[in-house]
């Protein structure tokens, strides 16, 4: 039968983690780029299925699109990492230091991927600056403005509000990670991994690689928003938040309730076969 039982997928998460965490410098570069690069044209694939039909709601469904390629491709996306990772440390499978290195590089990484793509998709929206008439280019300078100086004009508050759905966010997207574990098949990863980032994107929750790409583009197109809006009223607390929705309501209560039971050399052979069968793809976003 293709699915995966909790207890196997929580082996599979300790076993991504573990891998993921040992992938060499080259390897997390290119695919965490091009994971920021696919966020950045996914977020651009929904504004334009709003604009369009009207209906917000199109666009969250078009989204998690971007989401399954990064899943099904095995590339490097931090706010999966920061679910995934921390169960192999917990695991004691992968040392801290590893940890760091790979969200650091990760991080980065998606960040200049999604700059990337933003230069790109301003240059073929405006013809490099000669044309402003998409009718995306308002919505995209609109969405900018609310996840930035929107929040600031709340203060601390608006921050706080920046923080908590950051954590609502990661906690729907870490779990369409995990959900793609519990399937073997293609089209059992793309439905699973599908329906919680559906859920984040269409209650307007804040992921801080969409934020890496939407808010330099609405500054690109002409939003009157600055560097130190986007990071203090949005990247740093979003990417907190997306910390610690992660850690917590992902990582740490799967492991606690399926994981920590099963140190390494408790595994039975049983375990160890099922957990050698299901792995499909130990790369995973």
């Amino acid at each position: 039968m293709d699915y995966k039982r909790p207890a196997e997928v929580v082996a599979l998460m300790i076993q991504s983690g573990t891998d993921k965490g040992r992938l060499n410098t080259t390897d997390l570069f290119v695919r965490g780029t091009l994971s920021g690069m696919l966020l950045g044209i996914g977020t651009t694939l929904a504004v334009t299925g709003s604009v369009q039909t009207g209906i917000p709601l199109i666009g969250a469904l078009l989204f998690p699109i971007c989401f399954v390629v990064v899943v099904l491709m095995g590339l490097e996306l931090v706010t999966g990492s920061f679910a995934l990772l921390p169960v192999a440390y917990f695991h004691k499978t992968l040392p801290m230091p590893l940890l760091l290195r790979n969200l650091t590089i990760v991080y980065g990484a998606n960040l200049l991927g999604a700059l990337i793509y933003a230069f790109l998709f301003w240059a073929s929206v405006t013809s490099f600056g000669q044309t402003h008439t998409s009718p995306l280019i308002p919505a995209i300078i609109k969405i900018a403005e609310a996840k930035t100086t929107g929040y600031g004009q709340l203060g601390g508050a608006g921050i706080a509000t920046a923080f908590i759905k950051g954590i609502l966010c990661n906690w729907m997207v870490t779990m369409g990670v995990v959900l793609a574990l519990t399937s073997s098949s293609t089209i059992g990863k793309i439905l699973a991994a599908w329906i919680p980032v559906f859920m984040f994107f269409a209650q307007g929750f804040e992921h801080a690689v969409v934020n890496m790409f939407v808010i330099p583009e609405g500054i690109l197109l002409g939003a009157p928003v600055s560097i130190a809006d986007w990071w203090l009223y949005n990247q740093i607390p979003v990417t907190a938040g997306n910390i610690a929705g992660a850690l917590l309501f992902t990582a740490a209560a799967l492991y606690i309730t399926y994981g920590r039971k099963k140190q390494p050399a408790q595994l039975t052979a049983s375990d160890t076969e099922a957990t050698e069968r299901v792995i499909p793809e130990p790369h995973i976003a």
